[in-house]
């Protein structure tokens, strides 16, 4: 991991580099955080999108990923997870062949969250993805 900045109770943000240990860290490091805030009922979806996420960045791009965790209270409440990676490309949805190894993970993404996209930045871009949080 090279950093983590934790931006207060319902923010948090981490930066990895583009190795294959990064999936299997930014899942612990999502469900650590999520189960500290009190949001157990949405730590496994919420580290098996997030692993999707990284794991397309490490597919794809090449340099460092962040992972940011922000979460807003009420009922019910919203957690935003977005995953940024320095390829500007967007991600395409695609339907994938049942012999295919992968392509799903966007699909997963979709089905799975209450909203999800991309945007770009200053450099490269970010995908993000919101989950309700039962109150």
């Amino acid at each position: 991991m090279i950093g983590v900045i934790d931006n207060g109770d319902d923010c948090a943000e981490w930066t990895f580099p583009a190795e294959p240990g990064a999936v299997r860290t930014a899942r612990a490091v999502v469900r650590d955080r999520l189960r500290a805030w009190g949001l157990d009922s949405v730590g496994d979806i919420a580290a098996l999108l997030v692993s999707e996420l990284v794991t397309n960045a490490l597919r794809h791009a090449t340099g460092p990923i962040g992972v940011r965790l922000a979460h807003s209270d009420g009922s019910p409440g919203t957690l935003l997870v977005e995953v940024s990676d320095p390829l500007p490309d967007p991600p395409r949805e695609r339907t994938a062949d049942l012999d295919d190894e992968g392509g799903r993970g966007l699909r997963l993404v979709a089905c799975s969250a209450r909203a999800w996209g991309t945007r770009p930045g200053e450099s490269g871009k970010t995908v993000w993805f919101e989950l309700t949080v039962p109150g």
